[in-house]
C-alpha cells in the first residue's frame, strides 16, 4: 500500500478517533504514522515509550474501531515506540516489557505551578535529578485531583532524563499490600523484597491504605529503613498530612517526616485558568476567550473536575459539529450567566457578613482570633473565593494580611461545615443570594 494511502487513512482514522473519544484525544496524535499495514495489521508508530504505552492501554478498541470503520476490513491495530520494528507477523498482542508505564501528559513541563502546589513541584524537580540525596524521603499529601500523581509520573520522566538505567519501582500501596500477601501464599517472599529493596527509586501512591495492616506495616517498615540507608530515592503520597495518618505505626509516621512533607492545595482562580489551557493545549484544543475563565469560575474542587469539564464541552461541540463558544459552554455544563458575580467586590462580602453575624468590620480586618470574629472572616474569605476572581493572597490582604493557606484553610473547614450543617448551609446560601442581588 502506498505511503500515501496510508498517511489518507490514518488521517480518516484520527478524525473518527477524535468523535468516538475525546476523552483520550492528544495533540501529539499528529506525530502519529503507519508504520506496517499488512495481513489485516495496522501497527501505528508513537513518539516515545509513554505515548505508545499510553495509546495501548487507553487507545486500541478505540482505534481498532475506527480503524475498521475506514477501511472496511476487519482490522486490528497495535502500537509501537520507537525501539520497537514492526511485526512481520499477525500477533495476537503486543508484549510490552514490564516496567514502570508512565502517562505521556503527566511531565513537569506540562505541570502548572501556582501557589497552591510550588513546594510540592520544587521538591518533586530536586528528587527527580539527585535521587537519595536530597529531600529522602519526599512525602506529598492533599485531597484527591491536586495532582499529585502527576507529579509522580513527573519524577519518573525526568529521572530517565537523568539516568537511563535508573530502577524505579511506582505503584499504589494497594498494590504493594496485595504483593506482599501474595508473596506470603506463594512462598516467595524473598523474590518480593528484592524487588522493592534494591531499586534506586520507590514511588508508593495513596500509602494511607497502609492502616490497619500489621504485617504490611512491618514489611514496608524494614523495605523504607533498607532503601534509606542505602541512599535510595522514596517518594510517597497520601491524602493527609503524616500525623493525621490514623492507625498507622508511630515508628512509620516518624520516618515519613525524616525528609519533606510537601501540602498540595485546591488551585486558585488563576491556577486554574492556567491549568484549562494547557490541558486544552494538550488536546489540541483552541479554546475562545472567555472559555477557561467560565470553566474556572464553576469547577473550584480539583483538577479532575476541571478536565472533566473540559471534555464535556469538547465532546458537546463534537456532537452538535459546531465550534466552542462561552455559549455552548454555558450550555454543556449547565451554568447561568454569571455576569452579577463578577461585579461583587470583596467589601461588599465583608459588609454583608458584618451586618449577618453582627460583628464590626474592622474586627473581621483585625488580628483577633475569637470564635466570634474568626467564623465571620473565614466564611468572608469563603465568599471571596466563590463569587470574585480575586487570587487567594488579594483575599488575604483584605481580611488583615493574612497568607494564602490561612485562606485555604478558612474556605477548607467551610466547605466542610456547608457540607454537613444544614442550618449553616442555610446561612451561607441566603448571604450569598443577598450579596448577589446587591452587587
Amino acid at each position: 500500500m502506498a505511503k500515501q494511502s496510508t498517511t489518507e487513512i490514518l488521517s480518516d482514522i484520527l478524525e473518527r478517533v477524535k468523535t468516538i473519544d475525546p476523552v483520550n484525544t492528544r495533540k501529539w496524535f499528529d506525530d502519529l504514522h503507519i508504520a506496517a499495514f499488512d495481513h489485516g495489521l495496522m501497527q501505528i508508530a508513537c513518539p516515545d515509550r509513554s505515548c505508545a504505552e499510553f495509546m495501548q492501554d487507553n487507545c486500541q478498541a478505540t482505534f481498532t474501531q475506527a480503524a475498521q470503520n475506514i477501511t472496511g476490513h476487519l482490522v486490528s491495530v497495535n502500537f509501537l515506540d520507537p525501539g520497537t520494528q514492526p511485526a512481520q507477523v499477525l500477533p495476537d498482542h503486543i508484549d510490552i516489557p514490564k516496567h514502570v508505564r508512565l502517562h505521556p501528559d503527566y511531565t513537569f513541563e506540562s505541570f502548572v505551578v501556582g501557589p497552591c502546589n510550588r513546594l510540592a513541584h520544587a521538591s518533586c524537580i530536586a528528587v527527580s535529578q539527585n535521587p537519595g540525596t536530597i529531600y529522602n524521603p519526599l512525602f506529598l499529601y492533599g485531597n484527591v485531583g491536586l495532582g499529585k500523581t502527576h507529579l509522580l509520573h513527573a519524577v519518573c520522566h525526568d529521572a530517565r532524563k537523568q539516568r537511563q538505567d535508573v530502577s524505579i519501582q511506582f505503584l499504589s500501596c494497594e498494590e504493594f499490600v496485595n504483593g506482599f500477601i501474595s508473596a506470603i501464599e506463594k512462598g516467595n517472599l524473598n523474590d518480593f523484597q528484592n524487588q522493592y529493596r534494591t531499586v534506586d527509586v520507590l514511588i508508593i501512591d495513596d500509602v494511607q491504605f497502609l492502616r490497619e495492616r500489621e504485617q504490611s506495616q512491618e514489611e514496608f517498615f524494614h523495605t523504607f529503613n533498607a532503601l534509606y540507608n542505602n541512599r535510595r530515592q522514596i517518594v510517597l503520597t497520601a491524602d493527609s498530612a503524616p500525623q493525621d495518618l490514623a492507625a498507622l505505626e508511630e515508628r512509620l509516621i516518624s520516618r515519613f517526616k525524616w525528609g519533606l512533607v510537601a501540602r498540595l492545595d485546591a488551585p486558585s482562580y488563576e491556577t486554574r485558568i492556567a491549568i484549562i489551557k494547557k490541558k486544552a493545549h494538550l488536546r489540541g484544543l483552541d479554546l475562545p476567550e472567555g472559555v477557561a475563565e467560565l470553566i474556572a469560575e464553576h469547577v473550584k474542587t480539583n483538577i479532575r473536575e476541571l478536565e472533566g469539564a473540559l471534555t464535556i464541552i469538547y465532546a458537546t461541540a463534537q456532537t452538535a459539529g459546531v465550534p466552542i463558544t462561552v455559549n455552548l459552554a454555558r450550555q454543556a455544563l449547565g451554568v447561568q450567566d454569571v455576569t452579577s458575580s463578577k461585579n461583587v467586590s470583596i467589601s461588599d462580602i465583608i459588609r454583608a457578613v458584618s451586618d449577618h453575624f453582627d460583628v464590626r468590620i474592622t474586627d473581621i480586618q483585625s488580628k483577633k482570633r475569637s470564635q466570634s470574629i474568626a467564623l465571620p472572616r473565614q466564611v468572608c474569605m469563603y465568599l471571596a473565593r466563590s463569587l470574585t476572581r480575586h487570587s487567594l493572597e488579594e483575599i488575604g490582604g483584605h481580611m488583615g494580611g493574612r497568607d494564602h493557606s490561612t485562606v485555604v484553610h478558612a474556605c477548607t473547614k467551610i466547605e466542610q461545615m456547608y457540607k454537613t450543617e444544614p442550618d449553616f448551609r442555610d446561612n451561607v446560601d441566603r448571604l450569598t443570594n443577598s450579596i448577589k442581588q446587591h452587587a
